[in-house]
């Protein structure tokens, strides 16, 4: 599977970007770059029954403003990533932004999140094995600025998509 990244609201070290209003061909074109985003813009249009050039368009458009980027959705457990991980991490006030970045450098890291509440750090990771996840918390918990960690590892995952619009 093929999806898109998508942003409206999402904060890099404190710059907010402004919500955009999508009307429905554009809300239309995402959904379908949301399902299969390698369909050509002849397919889409043929789809919405407008023509190739808007879709064309509409799609240089939100790729400015919307779509950060194509990517795919692959399969971990095929792939031997049968273990995710959500590792929550409590920093040093005022070394957000530093330990944030260290982290986010490690290749299993899928996404790390600001977050409200007893932790600062919310870490999304997949591992191969026990020994790998061990190895990247205490890794973690090594790093200076860091407090403590708290890990949770997923046991089932019920739906992991795109937020439909």
């Amino acid at each position: 599977y093929i999806y898109v990244h998508l942003f409206c609201d999402y904060m890099i070290e404190n710059e907010q970007s402004e919500a955009i209003t999508l009307d429905k061909t554009d809300k239309d074109i995402l959904a379908i770059l949301l399902d299969r985003a390698n369909l050509s813009y002849r397919k889409i249009a043929r789809k919405l029954q407008i023509s190739p050039v808007t879709v064309m368009n509409r799609v240089q458009k939100l790729e400015k403003e919307v779509i950060r980027k194509y990517t795919l959705q692959l399969n971990y457990e095929r792939l031997g990533f049968d273990l995710s991980a959500v590792i929550n991490v409590r920093v040093q006030k005022g070394k957000l932004f530093e330990v944030e970045k260290q982290i986010a450098r490690h290749p299993h890291v899928q996404a790390v999140y600001d977050i409200t509440g007893d932790f600062d750090v919310l870490v999304l990771a997949k591992f191969r094995t026990r020994r790998e996840l061990d190895a990247f918390v205490k890794r973690i918990q090594a790093l200076e600025h860091v407090e403590r960690t708290e890990t949770n590892i997923v046991l089932n995952t019920i739906k992991e998509e795109s937020v439909r619009l």
